[in-house]
């Protein structure tokens, strides 16, 4: 598929990479953008050449939230559909077997850091900023914050709402919403480096891992432990379990077989 507003590169090492691709926008959502990152995301669940996602942005910032020459003159019906429209990716991430790891530099504002913290694993660069910016516009984002809350917690993620300030990647990092902080300079090398890493290991252990701990997520206590166990045992059964075992025991690289 040709893309208006983004970028799709598949590689040899099993790693796909979208860029978001308005950097005369600050790479903001409009609806064809948040239309083309759901597609561009399915491209790379349907691909069989792809293991890991990597989703960065174009030019100076990662993504400064939704482009508001989109706001004006809709009906409340009209509003809901699109908004659902601009955080749809976000379901769609955690619906995907494949993790999705965000690389994030400049700013990641309102629906830029909602999409940062709906991403499995997300690294940024020391000069980064983060924030739930909308309350200073006379919106909010309740929707982003879903995702922000489900990495920092509560309080945390109340406090990013209501006080919409850009908090810088470090502080990020320590409440959760980040998984690791690097040099500007070396961002895009760490991203590769945890994209083909993660691209080498088992498919199956590695999406049977994102979706059991997604589908848990919400689950009782024991109940998550009963179907945690169940999927630990499938997993066992297959080919790429016994393989993992027999080369780990013979001291080589495995060959998956991905069933």
């Amino acid at each position: 598929m040709k893309y208006e507003h983004l970028m799709l590169e598949i590689d040899n090492n099993y790693v796909g990479r979208i860029t978001l691709n308005r950097p005369e926008q600050l790479n903001t959502f409009n609806t064809t953008m948040a239309k083309e990152l759901d597609q561009a995301l399915q491209e790379l669940e349907d691909d069989d050449q792809v293991r890991v996602g990597i989703i960065k942005g174009s030019g100076k910032v990662f993504c400064a939230g939704i482009d508001l020459n989109e706001f004006p003159g809709r009906t409340p019906i009209g509003y809901r559909q699109w908004i659902e429209c601009m955080e749809q990716s976000f379901v769609s991430i955690s619906r995907m077997n494949k993790p999705i790891i965000a690389q994030v530099h400049g700013v990641a504002a309102a629906n830029g850091a909602g999409l940062v913290a709906a991403a499995d694993l997300a690294i940024a660069a020391e000069e980064s900023k983060i924030g739930l910016t909308a309350i200073n516009v006379g919106l909010n984002c309740i929707g982003p914050v879903v995702a922000v809350s489900r990495s920092i917690g509560r309080k945390k993620a109340l406090e990013l709402l209501f006080f919409g300030e850009m908090i810088k990647a470090e502080e990020a990092l320590n409440m959760g919403l980040l998984n690791k902080v690097v040099p500007s300079d070396q961002l895009e090398q760490e991203a590769e480096t945890w994209a083909t890493t993660l691209a080498q290991k088992s498919p199956l252990a590695l999406q049977n891992a994102k979706k059991s701990f997604y589908n848990a997520a919400d689950m009782e206590y024991e109940k998550a432990f009963q179907f945690m166990n169940e999927a630990f045992a499938r997993l066992c059964t297959t080919e790429d379990a016994s393989e993992g075992i027999s080369a780990f025991k013979e001291k080589r690289e495995p060959k998956w077989k991905e069933r």
